[in-house]
């Protein structure tokens, strides 16, 4: 397989952003990453997709109820090619309206934290959990992240010049759930993104463009395996990229903290082989393999508590035991020991 580095949540002046598509797409380009795609809010821009820059550009859209107050259940919508926002109303709907068109809706910062600065820093969490049948969660959203730091006025100016200062991982909340929703015997695939808007922050005579396209695209991203490397074949291409983001097999990584291109989570049973979002029936015991591109604290976690772990570059472990396994990779970047990659499940039956 072959992997590619993906962004999937930013928005432009179609609802809230402050760049233009082909202009994200060479902020992106500069970043290294190989496709994005553009969620505005409610609106789903047709005719856009295609390579700019030398990078995938796709769009779905970000849909929530503008009625519904305070605001909650932000859905990220892609490859539905249709307007989805007229079923906001109905999460339900919403969600089973996406999978008759073949498209894939994900829960978008589903826990969230205000800050006390401004109304326009409110938490926009995900409330209604009854609902089915989503592809998956947004398990780590850099501007939900950052957002939840400040917490006062000279926070926000100091984070605003030195961002990475507040980036550790996702919350812990948000990763409890989504453990909790795979122990219900569901699929539920992981993704991280930026949620950029290229936001311009206001402090007295401080004004400055907080957390940009191109600063952005160099911090948390989805890491895809595709079966071939893109082409100039846009509609192969495409298909490829959501093939694998309905499968899960993907992993988010903190690309900031250090490169995580090149990590690998495997597992084998006899001649069965299996990679992230993808079910393994053992044939005795299985081995996993975890290789990083660098030093890391490895944890392998099984049903959601850590199985095994290592500090290294690789962990290689025997078992016999069925279940849901994961990876959570940290390191020390800036002082702190913050979170850097995480894997989607291998499932062992």
């Amino acid at each position: 397989m072959v992997e590619i580095v993906a962004n999937l949540h930013m928005h432009t002046p179609y609802s809230d952003g402050a760049k233009f598509h082909r202009e994200i797409a060479a902020d992106a380009a500069r970043a290294g990453l190989d496709a994005i795609i553009v969620t505005d809010h409610n609106v789903w821009v047709n005719g856009i997709d295609g390579y700019h820059s030398g990078v995938l550009v796709l769009t779905g859209e970000e849909v929530h109820d503008v009625r519904r107050l305070p605001q909650c259940n932000h859905c990220l919508i892609y490859n539905a090619g249709d307007e989805m926002s007229v079923f906001a109303g109905n999460p339900q709907m919403l969600i089973d309206e996406t999978n008759k068109r073949g498209g894939l809706a994900f829960f978008a910062h589903p826990f969230e934290r205000a800050s006390p600065l401004s109304d326009d820093y409110m938490a926009i969490p995900w409330q209604d959990w009854q609902v089915r049948n989503n592809a998956g969660i947004e398990i780590w959203n850099t501007m939900t992240e950052f957002k939840a730091r400040l917490w006062s006025w000279p926070a926000a100016a100091l984070y605003a010049f030195l961002p990475s200062l507040v980036i550790f991982g996702p919350f812990a909340q948000t990763l409890k759930k989504w453990d909790a929703l795979l122990a219900e015997g569901r699929r539920v695939v992981a993704i991280g993104n930026s949620d950029a808007h290229g936001a311009v922050f206001h402090l007295g005579p401080i004004r400055r463009t907080v957390l940009p396209y191109e600063y952005l695209f160099g911090c948390v991203n989805t890491h895809l395996l595709i079966d071939r490397p893109l082409s100039s074949d846009v509609t192969r291409d495409k298909a490829m990229i959501f093939d694998a983001l309905r499968n899960g097999r993907c992993f988010v990584g903190y690309d900031r903290a250090g490169d995580t291109r090149g990590f690998s989570f495997n597992a084998k049973s006899g001649a069965v082989r299996a990679t992230m979002g993808e079910e393994l029936r053992r044939a005795g015991a299985v081995t996993f393999s975890i290789q990083l591109p660098a030093r890391g604290r490895i944890r392998l976690l099984r049903n959601g508590e850590t199985f095994a772990a290592a500090n290294g570059k690789a962990l290689e472990l025997t078992t016999v035991e069925p279940g849901v396994y994961r990876v959570e990779v940290k390191r020390v970047f800036r002082g702190w020991l913050r979170g850097w990659i995480y894997s989607n499940p291998i499932y062992v039956r």
